[in-house]
């Protein structure tokens, strides 16, 4: 396996998506292709609205996962990926959440797909496919949000579920909000009641579950503006652990530091897959 493909790997893992060549269905198709959706703009109305409610919920949610000095979650994410046929497929991965503020991180992410494995503890990040026993290692910036955008920019690299992770969640989509608005109580997402909000910021239409009482996301389901198939991606977030101890020796990994090393490079040099956006360091 070259070192071109263990990075499209890593990439496909970290997007949460697999390449439609590779895992779309394969049949011949029987019908019409459906129908191309209205332009993106009539995701967001005319005139901004910005609902003190939505931001509150918001707010609160960030100010709770700010707080935290660590924690760990499972994100259980889920893209839509057109078919030959037309339709579209979905395709997920699971990612064991853990980290450090400010400058420790590790992902464990099995999938529909090869395993991938990633690791940042303050110095050094490590993006590793234990099936191929291959690593791809570079010095890291030193905070979690500078080692995202890093990550992002070098090798493609992004996590559904960097909101939730960076420094300032709110101030991240606070920036370029256009929409925010409260849709009202759901108690059938993540086992407990949750506020529903929805928001549009920086090209992303987003409906968010966030628990009522603990201010945790649950769920976050986006559609991109851009995206003419208005394909939708989710994650599901449970074990939220705030505040917990951190085993030592948690950020890196003896088996993937001694794997066989192979350059931190974007796997290609055109423009980023479609739905992904970078993070910015605080």
């Amino acid at each position: 396996m070259s070192g071109n493909a263990f990075l499209r790997v890593v990439l496909a893992l970290a997007l949460g998506a697999l390449s439609a060549s590779g895992v779309a269905a394969q049949s011949t198709p029987t019908g019409p292709a459906a129908a191309a959706p209205p332009p993106g703009d009539a995701l967001v109305p005319a005139k901004p609205v910005l609902e003190p409610k939505a931001i509150e919920i918001l707010k609160a949610s960030s100010a709770r996962l700010a707080a935290a000095r660590s924690m760990s979650f499972t994100a259980v994410a889920s893209y839509e990926s057109p078919s030959l046929p037309g339709p579209a497929l979905v395709y997920s991965t699971t990612s064991q959440v853990t980290l450090q503020r400010p400058d420790k991180l590790k992902v464990m992410t099995p999938g529909d797909g090869p395993a991938s494995e990633f690791y940042y503890d303050g110095k050094v990040m490590m993006a590793f496919v234990p099936a191929e026993n291959l690593v791809a290692v570079a010095d890291a910036p030193p905070t979690i949000d500078a080692t995202l955008e890093a990550a992002y920019k070098t090798a493609g690299i992004y996590f559904p579920f960097t909101d939730a992770i960076v420094a300032d969640p709110y101030g991240d989509i606070a920036k370029n909000m256009e929409l925010a608005f409260y849709i009202g109580q759901s108690r059938v997402v993540g086992g407990t009641t949750t506020d529903m909000v929805a928001y549009s910021s920086d090209g992303v239409f987003v409906q968010m579950w966030i628990g009522a009482q603990d201010k945790l996301p649950r769920r976050a389901r986006a559609v991109f503006r851009n995206d003419p198939l208005r394909l939708r991606h989710e994650v599901n977030f449970s074990n939220w652990q705030l505040g917990n101890a951190i085993t030592p020796g948690t950020f890196t990994s003896a088996k993937a530091s001694s794997a066989k090393r192979i350059p931190f490079a974007h796997p290609d040099p055109g423009p980023p897959p479609a739905g992904s956006a970078p993070v910015k360091a605080q």
